[in-house]
């Protein structure tokens, strides 16, 4: 059986995301899908639209995905791939031109997947007229 692994905090999921699960899991038998937690996505100076519990069990409803576990901090990777027999990380192909997931590849396979053209939470959330955090918390403008 070969393990799949990646990473994300699939917020507001679309389209996007569903193909990058897709195409990861095409890679292999069993797609696991570690998740930012709430407290590690305020490391990383994001702000989620919908909480952990909520992002993980819209995960779980989807085909694709056959394990959801937390990504709690940045060193998880390696004993991740241990832990869950992973032969394959995926990750998305803006991160291919950085060196910052190589050390993986004494581990396992490192593959990159390109992101799906036009759409992103970034995207999404610009459209819906959604303003910067303020406070740490998004804010919505009331409508007229």
């Amino acid at each position: 059986m070969k393990r799949v692994l990646t990473y994300g905090t699939f917020d507001l999921l679309h389209y996007g995301h569903i193909e990058i699960l897709r195409r990861a899991k095409a890679l292999g038998d069993y797609l696991i899908v570690a998740l930012s937690t709430d407290e590690f996505n305020e490391i990383k100076h994001k702000k989620a639209y919908h909480n952990y519990e909520t992002r993980k069990k819209m995960l779980e409803a989807i085909r694709y995905v056959d394990l959801v576990i937390p990504e709690e901090n940045w060193e998880q990777k390696i004993s991740d791939v241990k832990e869950y027999k992973a032969d394959i990380v995926v990750m998305g192909s803006d991160w291919a031109n950085s060196d910052k997931f190589d050390y993986l590849k004494e581990y396992c396979e490192l593959v990159f997947l390109p992101r799906t053209e036009g759409i992103s939470t970034t995207k999404i959330k610009k459209d819906l007229g959604l303003q910067q955090p303020i406070n740490g918390i998004d804010q919505i403008p009331s409508s007229k």
